[in-house]
């Protein structure tokens, strides 16, 4: 049986209705590719909290969960060469937070324009959000 793995992102939206990208650092699985900042779900957490942890560790930022709006979702397996997983990663968008975006691990972070995001190499679960991503804004 595939172990499911629960991946929480969010597409951070400026002012502007730029999207915040991070890239992976080097070190960690699909060092280089960029993607929606989060992380993975904790047992007993929500979703929710679970943006709301990620989003405070990885870029010193504080979200409310009524600021997170579920937008779409991406599900993709992984073979046996990335860890043999099936991957289910709901995207949130979300325009209000308190703070500065700040990496915590040095990493490369981008404000892209939705028509730009597919100009930034991602990994294969990430990629399928865009489309939708687009839709929301691109009114």
């Amino acid at each position: 049986m595939t172990r499911l793995v629960l991946v929480l992102a969010c597409a951070l939206i400026d002012a502007s209705g730029r999207v915040l990208l991070t890239q992976r650092p080097e070190g960690k699985a699909m060092a280089g590719l960029w993607e929606f900042p989060g992380g993975k779900c904790e047992p007993g957490e929500t979703p929710e909290d679970c943006l709301i942890r990620e989003l405070q560790e990885e870029l010193g930022i504080d979200v409310a969960a009524r600021d997170l709006t579920p937008l779409s979702f991406a599900s993709h397996a992984y073979g046996p060469a990335d860890g043999d997983f099936h991957l289910l990663m709901p995207l949130y968008a979300c325009h209000k937070w308190r703070g500065e975006c700040r990496p915590a691990e040095a990493q490369n972070m981008a404000w892209v324009q939705a028509a730009q995001l597919n100009n930034y190499p991602m990994p294969a679960a990430d990629a399928p959000l865009i489309g939708p991503l687009q839709a929301f804004l691109i009114r």
